[in-house]
């Protein structure tokens, strides 16, 4: 027996993404993001058949409770949100997989000064950056410079260059003494 979803579809900050919200967890504390249909084949079936079913699909970005879906910029979202909620209720509903495999670095796996870094993202960033269809993921601390991966809609959005310098930079520098800068970089 299948679950009753329901799916909303709600705007970002990148006028090019539209974040699709699921009532039920579909990836829970965890995050995909797939920027071509070859990065999501053999490791996102839902993703793959986004990439398949609608060709001005230029990103999927799959978390907790949400798929954010990145559009090429001469497409325009009005015709396409139905069709793609639709798709979407029915795909989840049948039960099918989501994502075969996945890896997150865990604050167990990083030092003292990552495990601040980390806890302090997941704490007051993430949950920010969520509710704009993005996420954001650590990746790397090295001569004070923390490197982290932005995602989803944020990947690629004019304002995330001032979210990253202006919010999370100022946040962790503030808190994190031997915090420097903070870069983003593409996955």
């Amino acid at each position: 027996m299948s679950d009753f979803i329901t799916i909303y579809a709600e705007a970002t900050p990148n006028p090019d993404s539209m974040k699709f919200v699921v009532s039920k967890m579909i990836l829970p504390n965890d995050s995909a993001d797939y920027r071509t249909k070859e990065k999501a084949e053999g490791s996102s079936p839902l993703a793959t058949e986004i990439f398949e079913k609608y060709s001005f699909a230029n990103g999927v970005f799959i978390m907790n409770n949400f798929i954010s879906i990145t559009k090429l910029p001469d497409v325009t979202w009005e015709t396409h949100i139905t069709p793609i909620r639709e798709f979407l209720k029915s795909y989840i509903e049948s039960g099918k997989e989501i994502i075969l495999k996945n890896k997150v670095l865990s604050a167990d796996e990083a030092g003292e000064i990552e495990s601040k870094i980390i806890k302090l993202l997941d704490d007051h960033v993430k949950p920010a950056v969520e509710m704009d269809g993005g996420a954001i993921s650590f990746k790397s601390f090295k001569d004070g410079v923390v490197t982290v991966v932005m995602k989803g809609s944020c990947s690629g959005c004019p304002s995330s260059t001032f979210t990253l310098k202006a919010g999370i930079e100022n946040l962790l520098k503030r808190m994190v003494p031997e915090v420097e800068a903070v870069e983003a970089e593409a996955e």
